[in-house]
């Protein structure tokens, strides 16, 4: 090789070299204080993350089936020398975006954060619990069941957590991959000041009641409209056209009840640039969050306070953008009263994308195959996923069993270990967790009721969105293996991207009728129940119901009264299924003071399950909506047990 040529290439590589010094002095540093952006700027919702992808480490089953953690043979990815458990690994640049679980511990984490010694160590269960700082509110919780750390942490080189008891249950851990060349500042406590700003920032601003565009959107130059119009029956009113480049911040619209009902009445959607396809169709009660036609999300971006419905999705667009209201299945006129807030930013073309929502409603879905959240061909990022969710037979909502999965750009990069596990939720049907709705800032649950056989949630993706380059599909099971329960599914998804989706759904009648099952059942873990005089009760998971059984030593000064506010006011036969005991009384059922049944007895040689005994008829209405049981019993028998309560309407 001759001299010059070595000359050249030496040259060739001290340039590289320094080009790309530049190029990492000149890209952001990622830190906690960074990341905490993500939640105090919902602004910078529509920016790309090139190069960057998303990953989540579960306990989901392997095979396939519904071990997703009860047994923990799928909850560590290896086990050490002292018997401790490795739980999550990876190596950097990177950030851990979320860390969820239904079952932590008492044993202690340990945190390696590049380095080959624990960064800190925690106990499990403090990662939640609000006892040790940083890990508190409103980052880190319990709500629903469900234990969640939202608090980002950053590493440059590698991450491994690992945890000290012997045996652990559900988990997930999801984590975000950063470019090769990412400068960060790895995760260390105490917390560094601008860290602590940030936290202080974000706890007085989540805490308020309600929020303001000013709240989300602070120092920003923000234009206010408004209108108020009268919708009719089967109409198309246009609220608002922004005709110059720029982004919409948020909407409010104000209509009394008018989006509410079993029909859906009122359809919202929006048009952007001139598009086909519009961005956004969907019946506006599902966009604002509404379970089955009631309004239930009050959530920091979208939802209903009073009767307004708010969302605070940032909308950047090109050239124009309408919002419009269709009264397709309105019986009514109704007045609206709307504000919107705009900004004339323009959309960066090349950092940005544009915002989309996907109505997907199936009212049956299809055995072995799952529920589609969103499928779609583009560049952009997914941002959240709200879901209806309704059992097609009575009893126990076992489709919530169903694992979600999302492929991104022809990887599975996540999979997930149960429908309300994907919520941050756990242990539906249990009193106090995933037991009806409640709302925290970026996910919850929209209801949850046993005899209506239904349930829902919403979350969505600040810190955590979820990158794409060319696909994105993003599914939910209906069932706990092969989506075999047959269910009623109705999502909303959300997402920006580069382009628009190649279809949307036609919101049909048939498709958003929510529908009122005739066979409903009331398991006692969930009875709004009053118990007079003396009894002793003793709950056990007994018979494959779903749910527990409650047994009662009880005596003849015993009543205990149930509330059927649940139910729709009807004319209803009533089963019960309960146990005859060697122990068993006698009970009869009554409406307060009318006797419904005669007396049964329930005493047998032997225990016998009793499944579907009839006890007579009876008609609830708004001032007379509840049930009560009464006994006979003498010194050797005083146990009734109950294992569901089963309640036939009838059309007479």
């Amino acid at each position: 090789m001759s001299r010059n040529l070595i000359v050249l290439l030496c040259l060739l590589f001290a340039t590289a070299a320094e080009a790309q010094r530049k190029t990492m002095k000149q890209a952001p540093v990622i830190s906690l204080a960074t990341e905490l952006q993500t939640f105090l700027d919902p602004g910078l919702l529509p920016m790309y993350r090139d190069q960057t992808s998303l990953w989540q480490t579960s306990s989901y089953d392997r095979t396939g089936g519904n071990d997703d953690g009860f047994s923990g043979r799928y909850s560590f990815l290896r086990r050490n020398a002292d018997s401790s458990l490795v739980i999550f690994e990876a190596k950097g640049p990177g950030v851990i975006n979320r860390i969820w679980t239904p079952t932590p511990g008492n044993d202690t984490l340990d945190f390696y954060i590049d380095s080959e010694r624990p960064t800190f160590s925690i106990c499990y269960k403090d990662l939640f619990t609000g006892k040790v700082s940083p890990f508190v509110l409103p980052l880190c919780g319990n709500q629903l069941g469900g234990f969640y750390c939202y608090l980002p942490m950053p590493f440059q080189r590698s991450c491994r957590i690992v945890y000290r008891g012997k045996r652990t249950q559900f988990h997930q851990i999801q984590y975000r991959q950063l470019p090769a060349s990412t400068h960060v500042e790895p995760f260390r406590l105490p917390l560094p000041p601008a860290a602590q700003a940030a936290m202080r920032e974000l706890a007085t601003r989540w805490d308020r009641a309600t929020h303001t565009v000013a709240d989300l959107y602070p120092g920003k130059d923000i234009h206010t409209q408004e209108v108020t119009i009268t919708l009719h029956p089967h109409e198309v009113a246009s609220l608002f056209t922004l005709s110059a480049p720029g982004r919409l911040l948020g909407f409010e619209i104000d209509a009394g009840d008018g989006f509410e009902g079993l029909h859906k009445p009122v359809d919202l959607t929006i048009e952007t640039d001139g598009e086909e396809i519009p961005a956004v169709r969907a019946p506006a009660s599902d966009f604002f969050g509404y379970a089955f036609g009631s309004p239930s999300m009050q959530s920091l971006l979208l939802g209903r306070i009073g009767t307004t419905h708010y969302s605070y999705w940032p909308m950047p667009f090109d050239k124009q953008l309408t919002l419009l209201l269709e009264g397709n299945r309105l019986d009514k006129v109704i007045t609206v009263k709307a504000r919107l807030y705009s900004s004339s930013e323009p959309r960066n073309t090349l950092t940005e994308g544009k915002f989309y929502a996907q109505w997907n409603a199936a009212p049956a879905t299809t055995r072995g195959q799952s529920h589609t959240l969103l499928d779609i061909q583009a560049k952009g990022h997914f941002v959240g996923t709200i879901l209806q969710a309704r059992g097609k037979k009575a009893g126990m909502t076992y489709f919530f069993e169903g694992d979600d999965s999302t492929v991104v750009d022809g990887v599975m990069n996540i999979h997930g270990t149960g429908s309300e596990d994907y919520f941050n939720g756990g242990w539906y049907a249990l009193a106090d967790r995933w037991d009806r709705k409640m709302s925290l800032p970026m996910h919850g649950a929209l209801e949850y009721s046993l005899p209506w056989c239904r349930t829902g949630g919403y979350r969505f993706y600040l810190s955590d969105k979820i990158p794409f380059q060319s696909r994105f599909y993003h599914a939910i099971e209906h069932g706990p293996v092969k989506n075999e329960t047959p269910a009623d599914y109705t999502s909303l998804s959300f997402y920006y991207a580069d382009r628009g989706p190649a279809s949307q759904s036609t919101v049909a009648d048939s498709d958003v009728t929510v529908a009122v099952p005739d066979t409903l059942f009331l398991y006692p873990q969930l009875m709004d129940m009053t118990v007079g005089e003396n009894a002793i009760i003793k709950a056990e998971w007994k018979y494959p119901t779903g749910g527990q059984t409650y047994n009662f030593a009880v005596n003849d000064e015993t009543s205990i009264r149930i509330s059927l506010r649940e139910l729709p006011l009807s004319n209803y036969e009533v089963l019960i299924d309960h146990n005859q005991l060697p122990d068993g009384c006698s009970f009869s059922l009554w409406q307060r003071q009318t006797q419904v049944s005669g007396w049964l007895n329930a005493n047998a040689s032997k225990e016998i399950r009793q499944e579907h005994i009839s006890l007579g008829t009876l008609r609830t209405t708004e001032l007379l909506n509840t049930l009560t049981f009464r006994f006979q019993t003498t010194a050797t028998r005083r146990q009734w047990s109950l294992n569901r309560l089963i309640f036939i309407r009838r059309k007479d």
